[in-house]
């Protein structure tokens, strides 16, 4: 590898979710990602991927288990930017409403609910078009609309529309990439959405290489 290596960035490890696949699509575009669950290596790195798969619930009481949650939001606090994807940008928020219910992390307001789309196949799984809303770092340059993969059968919907930086229309129409400050989330698997996927990665790494400067 020649020139200087790519922002650290940590994807959380914490049992759930494609964290390989996440790191090999974050080296692809030049960051130097690392998987991890050591406070140390999270609080030195340039930005930080939460991914996840599964149910909300068990999700949160595996970072409570670690600790992580309360490390995430110290590292929320402090302006390092930070990605949730799929159940990752569900646990950004501040509940879900899954199983029996569970609280979030808190980092953008408003709650997870059951996708309604009583004409459509549930879970959501495959290709459909995020529209972008308004100007944001992690949507520079990318064609609207954008295809990308999703897999999943609840979503979030933030307090503000404000936080909404694309929607998706299965059945309704939710959020499907939000962003407040240095905190980003997409439903969908960029890992698995081919070149969108990548370029949303590229563009968020672009995000945290600004913040280490």
């Amino acid at each position: 590898m020649t020139g200087p290596p790519g922002p650290l960035i940590a994807v959380v490890d914490y049992g759930v979710g494609n964290r390989r696949s996440v790191e090999k699509a974050l080296l692809r575009v030049g960051a130097n990602a690392q998987i991890t669950a050591d406070a140390t290596l999270l609080q030195a790195a340039d930005g930080l991927v939460i991914p996840g798969v599964g149910a909300f619930p068990a999700a949160v009481r595996r970072l409570a288990e670690s600790g992580i949650d309360q490390l995430i939001q110290e590292i929320a606090a402090g302006g390092t930017p930070i990605l949730g994807a799929c159940l990752g940008m569900q646990l950004l928020f501040d509940h879900s409403d899954e199983h029996s219910g569970a609280a979030g992390l808190g980092l953008i307001a408003g709650e997870v609910r059951a996708l309604q789309a009583p004409d459509r196949k549930l879970p959501h799984i495959g290709w459909s078009e995020v529209r972008w809303q308004g100007e944001s770092p992690l949507s520079a340059g990318m064609p609207d609309p954008s295809a990308f993969y999703h897999v999943h059968s609840y979503a979030a919907w933030p307090t503000s529309e404000q936080d909404v930086i694309g929607w998706t229309d299965y059945g309704q129409r939710y959020a499907s990439v939000i962003g407040s400050g240095n905190i980003f989330g997409v439903q969908f698997h960029p890992e698995k959405s081919s070149s969108a996927g990548l370029a949303l990665l590229a563009n968020f790494v672009r995000i945290c290489e600004l913040h280490a400067q």
